[in-house]
């Protein structure tokens, strides 16, 4: 395998940043100052430079974070050589050198000015236009104005690891990397929308292509918006995995060959002319990107881990001996209730939306540890869905087996027991996992993976709401984003259409969100390795049997893994990057309930009821029930209403 020094170049334009721009649909006139506003909301994205390009009918901009390549010949918006397309781009294109050479784009003609991957796209859209994306490994989002068609065109990478927002009115087209982008330009409402606030209730984040503000959307991953300068929009899918499933694989041979495409992915996002780090979590999927890395560089890695004193929610133990056994240089930070009141806001700033993952402001930290450092960091996002890891996959085939019981014996016996264990604030304590499992046992398998996933159910939201807000805005059940894409799957059973469902949702539309705006408050670039294409596509062909054998999750990566990890490490149960927040809001954080959750305030937002979160409120520190995930939402969901005073839409 090749070694390389992780600071050497290797001649490319590596570069993470921040992207936006106007088209113009009506005749107004378009404002220099407003695409430099625009820019300059996303100077996080890109401290090491800025440009912004007009011509009679778009604006686009673009701030740079430089990792590879500085000089002036790569600085965006990047125009071709007769000025008909000009491309504002976020991200990296891994193999773009290869699509250089395949499309054979020197000897067609095309003039090359600098080293950078966006030259190439450009070039590339140039001959085969749209058509190229499929072939793109990377991360990124993509703006390409197409003067002689007079076509804006929103491309976003396939699990949305790169964010892309976007906003339409009669007069402009507005589109950001963040969604402060588009609030720069004045003339944009900042309306609520209701029905994101009844799905975000049953997620703690915003699922699908809506966001926060009625009015503004974001590009479904694998797709491609198109906007013509009449405001025409179409939206098309360019990519899917094929779910071809291979029956005759081996375990042997998908142990392999999953090996083989981790260790090359890991490989692909090692490249840079500056340092690179590990977001450590001690969990699987990070441990074995660093026990990887080490094969292909001969400098010392440096791993990032962040942990809590709550030893249900600590995983310092394993990362420090992942760090032991590869020699890392390991950092480590501790997160405390007083860190978290003082973060609360400063991190919805950076979403821009009320977001409450209780791994955000864990992310925020250590990557604010990391960027002392490195400004490079690989994570794990993407190895549940892919070799499926979550707890909810092994619910779905206990259920099976557990529908066995007879029903007098579920009913009579085991049911009573359950229900009576004592609350308990732990990480996936016992209590919980069987409490949830119990209940969705009558449900079909597409509302039990929700049931299982969800905050509130749909009666405890509408018990929240002030009367008539359900009648008003015709609030649609949050189950239908599960529905639909279980419906339209092309996976070939159940547990691989659940695998699907949650790269397609639950990937894109909550962990990448912590894992993009967290790294980037820091000027810090997050690559990916699971969710490489070839990888997540081989993995969409390897029969579900292989992946969740009896309830062993993420079977094949323990057994690609077996001789390169400690034992305790590939042994250790799924704990994931929570903050004891249920037992903080009984403590140390019961002022910020006081607070934002007072009668008062409540009553204000013309949306809730103060005696419906007083009880919610008392339930929880009372030790009647845990509402602790509840209870977080909505203090994010009362943080954020009063940072971006949003309006009640009449």
């Amino acid at each position: 395998m090749e070694r390389i020094g992780l600071a050497k170049t290797r001649g490319t334009d590596r570069r993470m940043c921040g992207i936006c721009g106007i088209l113009r649909l009506a005749d107004r006139p378009l404002d220099q100052q407003l695409i430099e506003r625009m820019t300059e909301t996303l100077v996080h994205r890109g401290p090491d430079d800025r440009g912004t390009w007009l011509d009679d009918r778009v604006a686009l901009g673009s701030r740079r974070l430089a990792v590879i390549d500085t000089s002036p010949a790569g600085r965006q918006p990047m125009t071709s050589e007769d000025g008909n397309v000009c491309i504002t781009y976020n991200g990296e294109v891994y193999n773009f050198r290869e699509l250089k050479e395949r499309h054979r784009l020197v000897e067609r003609g095309h003039v090359f000015r600098s080293r950078t991957d966006t030259e190439v796209l450009l070039h590339l859209y140039e001959e085969i236009g749209l058509e190229m994306l499929p072939e793109l490994n990377g991360m990124f989002a993509i703006a390409i104005w197409d003067a002689s068609r007079r076509q804006l065109h929103l491309c976003r990478d396939r699990y949305g690891i790169k964010p892309l927002f976007v906003q339409r009115d009669r007069q402009f087209c507005r589109f950001g990397s963040e969604i402060k982008a588009i609030l720069a330009d004045g003339r944009v409402g900042r309306q609520l929308s209701v029905q994101a606030l009844h799905d975000y209730l049953s997620f703690d984040y915003i699922p699908g292509s809506q966001t926060a503000f009625d009015g503004i959307d974001e590009v479904p991953p694998s797709h491609v918006m198109t906007i013509d300068s009449s405001g025409r929009v179409s939206l098309a899918r360019y990519w899917e995995a094929s779910f071809q499933t291979d029956e005759e694989l081996s375990e042997q041979a998908a142990v392999r060959r999953s090996l083989e495409l981790m260790d090359r992915s890991v490989q692909r996002r090692l490249i840079a002319d500056v340092p690179i780090g590990v977001l450590l979590s001690g969990g699987l999927d990070s441990s074995t990107i660093v026990a990887l890395m080490g094969h292909h560089t001969s400098e010392t890695i440096r791993t990032y881990s962040v942990g809590f004193h709550e030893a249900s929610f600590n995983e310092l133990p394993y990362a420090r001996m992942v760090a032991e056994r590869f020699g890392t240089a390991h950092r480590e930070v501790i997160i405390d209730p007083a860190r978290v009141r003082e973060l609360l806001p400063i991190c919805l700033r950076f979403i821009d939306e009320p977001y409450a993952d209780g791994s955000a402001i864990p992310t925020y930290c250590v990557s604010e540890l990391a960027k002392d450092e490195v400004v490079v960091v690989l994570s794990g996002e993407g190895g549940d869905e892919a070799f499926a890891g979550y707890e909810t996959y092994a619910a779905y085939k206990a259920s099976t087996w557990f529908r066995r019981v007879p029903a007098w014996v579920r009913r009579a016996l085991i049911e009573p027991a359950i229900q009576g264990l004592p609350v308990s604030d732990k990480k996936l304590s016992l209590e919980f996992r069987l409490k949830r499992f119990l209940g969705g046992q009558d449900l079909d398998p597409t509302s039990a993976h929700f049931w299982w996933r969800i905050v509130l159910t749909e009666q405890e939201k509408r018990d929240l709401y002030q009367p008539g807000i359900d009648e008003r805005y015709g609030l649609l059940p949050a189950v239908r984003h599960f529905q639909r894409i279980v419906q339209e799957s092309p996976a070939p059973d159940m547990l691989a259409k659940l695998l699907h469902l949650d790269a397609s949702l639950f990937l894109p539309d909550d962990l990448m969100i912590k894992n993009d705006r967290m790294t980037m408050a820091h000027s810090l670039e997050a690559r990916v390795p699971m969710t490489d294409p070839e990888l997540m596509e081989f993995m969409s062909t390897v029969p579900s049997s292989l992946k969740l054998p009896r309830l062993r999750k993420k079977h094949l990566m323990r057994g690609a893994m077996r001789n390169l990890l400690p034992r305790a490490v590939l042994n250790k149960k799924k704990v994931g990057l929570e903050m004891p927040y249920s037992q903080w809001l009984k403590s140390e954080l019961r002022d910020q309930l006081d607070r934002y959750l007072s009668p008062d305030r409540v009553m204000q937002t013309g949306l809730f009821r103060p005696e419906a979160i007083a009880k919610l409120t008392a339930d929880h520190l009372e030790g009647r029930r845990d509402n602790g995930r509840a209870l977080w939402g909505l203090l994010n969901y009362m943080i954020w209403l009063e940072l971006y005073e949003p309006t009640l839409p009449s």
